[in-house]
């Protein structure tokens, strides 16, 4: 009936996973753009079928850059150059994404193709720290702005290091504050209405991506 992707399987509606309006609401970019961070890159979340991205995207920029991957990653033996730092407390993921310029959204596969994008996307957005979307992933620029689309580990390792530049000015505050706009289709309330719908057999609300705008 619903899955929770931009693009889901024909028949089935896209249920989103929800970020909630109030957050979205409060989020204030200056504030955020002007906070202290000290590692340019991070990546939060577990290694379950990420390998691949993990080799294109993250390992060969993390050679380059200051780093630290926070998760469940049982093997690692072939990145001995990465700073995995094990699992952390949920508490923990809110400062250590506060403390990062940008992150990467490594996914498996079965959600690059649909364009699944889970709630490490909101945590790392609302905390001001800004998400690199692979190439790879579907409706990679309906989640973040075309300038952080990124096509290699050298255009990771590129990315980053302008973001550290611009780091604190209003460039980087209104970078955050597109990032915010793109959390639109995840509101809580478009997932209320959507779920409300498939329960009721009524017409589902159309999703409105970036990419259909005029």
């Amino acid at each position: 009936m619903c899955e929770p992707a931009l693009y889901p399987s024909p028949g089935a509606a896209s249920l989103l996973f929800p970020v909630a309006d109030d957050a979205l609401d409060r989020a204030y970019p200056a504030a955020l753009a002007a906070e202290k961070r000290e590692l340019p890159l991070i990546y939060i979340g577990n290694q379950y079928d990420r390998d691949t991205a993990f080799e294109e995207f993250f390992a060969p920029a993390a050679a380059q850059l200051p780093h630290r991957v926070a998760g469940k990653w049982n093997s690692t033996a072939r990145w001995p150059h990465v700073n995995f730092t094990g699992r952390i407390p949920f508490d923990a993921v809110t400062p250590i994404y506060r403390s990062a310029v940008a992150t990467v959204l490594l996914a498996p596969d079965r959600y690059a193709r649909t364009g699944q994008f889970t709630q490490r996307l909101f945590e790392a957005v609302l905390t001001g720290c800004l998400p690199l979307a692979p190439r790879t992933l579907r409706a990679a620029e309906t989640v973040a702005p075309r300038e952080l689309v990124v096509t290699s580990a050298a255009d990771v390792v590129a990315t980053v290091t302008a973001l550290a530049r611009i780091a604190g000015s209003q460039a980087h505050a209104d970078l955050i504050a597109r990032c915010i706009d793109r959390l639109d289709p995840f509101r809580l309330t478009r997932q209320l209405r959507t779920l409300t719908a498939a329960l009721a057999g009524t017409t589902i609300p159309p999703l409105l991506l970036e990419g259909d705008r005029a």
